[in-house]
């Protein structure tokens, strides 16, 4: 009941600082387009439309984020194994967040004849997501990212490393946990609403890997 009493209380303070802050931005925008006289330049009127856009995308991430953990708690998340290239994965996954990347540079090492994949292709995709835009709010423009990947043993192993301020001496595991968060904060100011690393260790270890930091 105490834990979830806790989980309880740290949802509704993500939900209601996180949605309500792309929220505000949105509606203080749009405020603004309806008010504006006709001297608003075109410029500014952009800018507006601009963070009406930009902070949608935002609240509609951390919608999703809050539906895929309850259905992957729920065990209502149907995973679907098909035979992939996970090079095909990753570019996928570098597609969606081009814009978010666009100020680092991304380098991947995937040999040629690392072996087919068998994963779900749209929730492993999503994993990439997670950790790369983390990668990329978290460390300052022109950081370096990478991605590698090599055959071991038990499977295929892959690597996201960047060159950034890294993660606190003894917080590697904690992280994991739903609503943690590092002490660091986005060079915008922002943090996220908690949830992407529990999701990516969710959909992991549905597949029967582990993830580690």
């Amino acid at each position: 009941q105490v834990e979830t009493e806790q989980l309880r209380n740290s949802l509704l303070s993500s939900v209601s600082h996180d949605l309500r802050t792309p929220l505000a931005a949105m509606a203080g925008a749009a405020t603004s387009l309806m008010n504006a006289d006709s001297q608003i330049s075109d410029d500014a009127r952009r800018e507006l439309l601009q963070s009406v856009v930009d902070e949608s995308l935002r609240l509609s991430r951390l919608v999703d984020n809050l539906l895929d953990m309850t259905r992957l708690e729920s065990g209502s998340i149907h995973i679907k194994l098909e035979w992939h290239v996970l090079e095909e994965i990753v570019g996928s996954a570098l597609r969606h967040l081009r814009e978010q990347l666009s100020e680092h540079s991304v380098t991947t090492q995937l040999p040629v004849n690392l072996p087919l994949v068998h994963v779900d292709g749209v929730l492993f995709e999503q994993v990439f997501v997670n950790l790369l835009e983390n990668a990329a709010r978290y460390t300052p423009a022109g950081s370096r990212i990478e991605i590698t990947a090599r055959e071991v043993a038990s499977g295929v192993e892959i690597r996201v490393a960047d060159n950034g301020p890294g993660l606190p001496r003894g917080t590697e595991s904690q992280l994991f946990e739903k609503f943690v968060r590092g002490d660091s904060a986005s060079p915008d100011g922002r943090r996220g609403v908690g949830l992407g690393l529990a999701i990516c260790r969710g959909i992991v270890q549905a597949h029967g890997g582990s993830i580690t930091a």
